[in-house]
C-alpha cells in the first residue's frame, strides 16, 4: 500500500486516511493507496468505511501535473468505481476543500458529512475541463440537473450549508470531524443501511421545459464564447438525464480527453502555472521576512504606468506618477480615473 493512505479499525468500523499534503492531491501513489486500501477491506469483516483526509483540508483536487503525461493505472475512474462498489456503508469525512477529483471523490462514497466550514465545488472549468471522473453523472443524481450545470459551468464551490440543503452533504458535523464520521458510520452499520450508489440514484428531469438544454447552451454560448468546456459539460449532462449509464459515462469520457487535448485548455493550464510561478523568486528563501511599501513612484502615465499605479491604489499604498509634461500626465490619470468610474458602476469598486 501506498505511504500516502492508510487504514485502521475502531472495532467493525474501518477508517481510510489520506495524507498527502499540502492538498492531499490525487497523484498516483494517492491513487494506488486507495485502491489497495479498498481491496484490502473489501475481506475484512468491517461493517462500515470512513473515508478522512489527514492535514488542513479533504482531497483538493487532482494532480494536474499529471495532466499531458500518459496516463497511469489506477486511473481515477477506475478508483472512485471500486469504492461506489463497496459492499457496506462508505462515509466521506469532508473539511476544508472538496474540489474537482476530490468532490468526485466524495461523490463516490454512498454518504458525506462536513464541517460547517468546507466547500465543495467542480472547478475543471476554470482550465478548460469537464469533470471526467463521474462527476457530471453523479452531480446532476445528488442536487438536480439545473444546480449541478450552475455549479460546474461556473466552477464556483459553495458552502457546505449550501451543499446539505442541495442534497450534495447528508450532514453537517458537530464538534470533531473524526468522531462524527465514526458516529454517522456506527449509525449506518446498526441499521444495516445499504451502500447507496450515487450512480443508482435517477436523474430527476421531468420537470424541465421542453427544449431546456438546447436552450441552456444558447445562453451559455453568448457568456463563454470561445471555450468549449461548459458545452461539453452540458452535452455530459443530457447524457445523465437522457441516457443509459455506461452510454452517458462514455460521453464524459469523451468529452473530458477531447477537452484535454483542446488548445484552450493547454492554455488555460498555462496560465494556471505561470500564475503560480509568477509568485515565486529564484533563490529566495522561503523565510525571507516581507519589506513593508509605504509609497510608490511610477515614471510614465501610459498604459503599463496607469495600471500599476491602479494596482497599488486598490490596496491602498499611496501613489506619485511622474510624466515629461502635464498634458501627458493628465491623460494617464484621466484614464485611470475613466476606469475606476467604470468599475465602479460596473460591480460597486471599493473607494472611488
Amino acid at each position: 500500500m501506498s505511504d500516502l493512505v492508510s487504514f485502521e479499525h475502531q472495532g467493525d468500523i474501518a477508517i481510510v486516511t489520506v495524507n498527502n499534503p499540502p492538498v492531499n492531491a490525487l497523484s498516483l501513489p494517492v491513487r494506488a493507496g486507495l485502491k489497495d486500501a479498498f481491496t484490502d477491506l473489501k475481506a475484512s469483516g468491517c461493517k462500515a468505511i470512513v473515508l478522512i483526509c489527514s492535514g488542513r483540508t479533504f482531497i483538493a483536487g487532482a494532480d494536474i501535473s499529471e495532466f499531458g503525461k500518459p496516463p497511469a493505472d489506477p486511473w481515477l475512474p477506475e478508483v472512485l468505481d471500486q469504492i461506489e462498489s463497496s459492499d457496506v456503508p462508505v462515509v466521506a469525512a469532508i473539511h476544508g476543500t472538496a474540489l474537482g477529483g476530490g468532490l468526485e471523490t466524495a461523490m463516490s462514497c454512498h454518504y458525506r458529512i462536513a464541517e460547517a466550514s468546507a466547500r465543495l465545488g467542480l472547478p475543471e472549468v476554470l482550465l478548460g475541463l469537464l469533470p471526467g471522473a463521474g462527476g457530471t453523472q453523479w452531480l446532476p443524481r445528488l442536487v438536480g440537473v439545473e444546480a449541478a450545470l450552475d455549479m460546474m459551468i461556473s466552477g464556483k464551490p459553495v458552502s457546505a450549508d449550501a451543499a446539505f440543503e442541495k442534497g450534495l452533504v447528508d450532514r453537517i458535523a458537530e464538534g470533531d470531524l473524526q468522531e462524527a464520521a465514526l458516529s454517522y458510520a456506527r449509525e449506518l452499520a446498526d441499521m444495516k443501511a445499504p451502500s447507496r450508489r450515487t450512480t443508482d440514484i435517477p436523474v430527476k428531469s421531468n420537470h424541465l421545459p421542453e427544449g431546456f438544454f438546447g436552450s441552456t447552451r444558447a445562453m451559455v454560448a453568448k457568456k463563454t464564447k470561445g471555450l468549449p468546456a461548459p458545452q461539453r459539460i452540458i452535452d455530459c449532462v443530457e447524457a445523465a438525464a437522457t441516457m443509459d449509464h455506461e452510454a452517458a459515462v462514455a460521453v464524459e469520457r469523451q468529452g473530458f480527453a477531447d477537452l484535454l487535448m483542446s488548445p484552450e485548455s493547454a492554455g488555460l493550464r498555462h496560465m494556471f502555472f505561470a500564475e503560480r510561478q509568477a509568485a515565486k523568486i529564484d533563490g529566495l528563501p522561503k523565510d525571507t521576512s516581507l519589506r513593508p511599501v509605504n509609497s510608490v513612484g511610477i515614471i510614465g502615465a501610459g498604459t503599463m504606468g496607469g495600471g500599476i499605479a491602479m494596482s497599488f491604489v486598490t490596496t491602498g499604498i499611496p501613489v506619485t506618477i511622474l510624466e515629461i509634461n502635464q498634458e501627458a500626465l493628465d491623460r494617464g490619470i484621466g484614464i485611470c480615473r475613466g476606469n475606476f468610474e467604470r468599475s465602479a458602476r460596473n460591480r460597486g469598486f471599493p473607494n472611488t
